[in-house]
C-alpha cells in the first residue's frame, strides 16, 4: 500500500478520481514534462521521445483491452470527450440508439442532444438496484437500432452490467455496441472482442490510476467513427482535410504528453500487482462498507447488497438528513472524502429511488484500508445517532 498520501484524510472517492496515484505515476508526469517534446510535430529528440511514448502506451491500452490494432487507441481528455466522439461520430439521424436508465450524463446528454437533430432515442428502465437485463435490450431494438450504449457498472450503486451478453444481443440484431467503462477499467477484465464492444470509453484517471485531463477511446475494427474536431495532427500537413486515417482521424491539437506518461504508469502497476489482486481487495472493502453500512439504525443502502454483483461503490442515506449535509459532516469532523448528490446520474437516481436529493456515495480504491472502512462506518453511526 502507498505511504504517500495525507493521513489525515480517508479518501473514499475514487469514483470520482482516484486518490493517491501510484508513486510511479507522479515520477512519470514529472519526467515527461522536463524531456519530452510535442508528438508527431518534429524530428528532435525531445519530440520522439514522446512520439515513443504515445506509441507504447497505445500499444498497452491495445493488449489490455484486445482492441488489436493500436492505431485504433484514441487519446482524448477524459471519458466524457470518448463518449461524445464515439456517439457523434456514429449516430446520424433518422437512426435509432438503445440505452439505459443508469447512465451517467456523458451518455444522456450528448443523445439528448442528438435527439434534436432527428436521432431515436429508447432507454431502458432499469430494476431498483440498477440492473438491466439483455432481453430488455433485445426487446428494445428496432429496424433502424444503429447503436446499444451501455455502462458496464453503475457509478451510483456499482451494479454491473451483463455487457458480453449484452453485446451479443446487439450484434446479433446488427447494431454496434458501445460501453462506457469508467467505473470498471482497470479493476475488471474488459476484453473487447470477447464482449462485442465496438467502442470503448475509458478515463484514465479512475481505475487506471493515471492523472486528471486523459481519456480513451477503442474504436473496433471496422467501425468507422466521424471527427468531431479537425486540426492539426503532425500528418498530411499539405492538405485541409482530415487525415481519413486512424488515430489521427480523431486527435487533433497537441495530446497531453505527461498526462499519458503517467497513464502508462499506471497500466504497468496494474499489470504488476495484478486486476484479479486489485478486485479482491476492492470487493473485501466494498463487503466491509456494505455490511457495516446495513447494520446502522438510520441508515439506508441502495443497491445490491452483494460485492460480486458491484465495483467498489456504495450509496447510502441518513434518514432525514440531507446527503450533503452528511458528506459536509464525514469531512469536517472526521476527515472522509465522500461524494453527495445525484452523481451526474439523475435517471439512475430515479430508478433506485434516490431522487431528487440523492444519496451519500462511498467509492473505494485499492489504496483503501480495512481500518479506514471501519471509521467511515463508525463516522456514519455517529451521525446517524443524532436523530435518535
Amino acid at each position: 500500500m502507498s505511504e504517500s498520501f495525507d493521513k489525515n484524510v480517508i479518501y473514499l472517492d475514487n469514483a470520482a478520481t482516484s486518490w493517491p496515484k501510484p508513486e510511479a505515476v507522479y515520477r512519470a508526469v514529472d519526467y515527461a514534462m522536463r524531456y519530452s517534446g510535442n508528438a508527431s510535430r518534429s524530428g528532435h529528440r525531445l519530440a520522439l521521445e514522446a512520439d515513443r511514448l504515445l506509441y507504447q502506451t497505445r500499444k498497452m491500452l491495445a493488449s489490455f483491452f484486445n482492441v488489436g490494432d493500436p492505431a485504433q487507441v484514441v487519446f482524448t481528455k477524459n471519458c466524457t470527450e470518448a463518449l461524445n466522439v464515439a456517439l457523434k461520430g456514429v449516430v446520424k439521424e433518422g437512426d435509432h440508439v438503445v440505452t439505459t436508465s443508469m447512465e451517467h450524463n456523458s451518455v444522456l446528454r450528448p443523445l439528448s442532444k442528438l435527439q434534436k437533430s432527428g436521432v431515436e432515442v429508447t432507454v431502458v428502465q432499469a430494476n431498483v438496484e440498477g440492473y438491466v437485463a439483455p432481453e430488455q435490450i433485445a426487446e428494445a431494438i428496432r429496424y433502424n437500432t444503429k447503436l446499444i450504449a451501455v455502462i458496464h457498472a453503475s457509478n451510483v450503486v456499482g451494479t454491473i452490467m451483463p455487457i458480453a451478453d449484452i453485446g451479443k444481443v446487439a450484434h446479433d440484431h446488427g447494431a454496434l455496441f458501445l460501453v462506457d467503462a469508467a467505473q470498471t477499467a482497470g479493476t475488471l477484465p474488459v476484453d473487447m472482442e470477447e464482449c462485442f464492444i465496438d467502442l470503448l470509453c475509458v478515463p484514465g484517471h479512475k481505475g487506471l490510476m493515471g492523472p486528471s485531463g486523459t481519456g480513451v477511446l477503442m474504436v473496433g475494427k471496422g467501425v468507422e467513427v466521424e471527427s468531431l474536431i479537425e486540426g492539426g495532427t503532425g500528418s498530411l500537413s499539405e492538405s485541409v482535410e482530415q487525415p481519413s486515417f486512424m488515430p489521427d482521424r480523431l486527435e487533433s491539437g497537441t495530446l497531453n504528453v505527461p498526462g499519458i506518461a503517467g497513464l502508462k504508469a499506471g497500466l504497468e502497476f496494474i499489470t504488476e500487482v495484478g486486476q484479479s489482486t486489485i478486485r479482491q481487495h476492492e470487493q473485501k472493502l466494498t463487503k466491509l462498507l456494505l455490511d457495516g453500512l446495513s447494520e446502522l439504525d438510520n441508515v439506508l443502502v441502495y443497491g445490491p447488497k452483494d460485492p460480486n454483483r458491484t465495483v467498489g461503490v456504495v450509496s447510502a442515506v441518513v434518514r432525514g438528513m440531507d446527503p450533503a449535509q452528511v458528506s459536509a459532516l464525514l469531512d469536517r469532523e472526521y476527515g472522509i472524502a465522500t461524494r453527495p448528490g445525484l452523481h451526474c446520474a439523475p435517471l439512475a437516481h430515479k430508478s433506485i429511488g434516490s431522487f431528487e436529493t440523492g444519496t451519500v456515495r462511498f467509492s473505494v480504491g485499492y489504496f483503501n484500508t480495512e481500518e479506514e472502512i471501519e471509521k467511515a462506518v463508525q463516522a456514519m453511526k455517529h451521525i446517524a445517532k443524532q436523530l435518535d
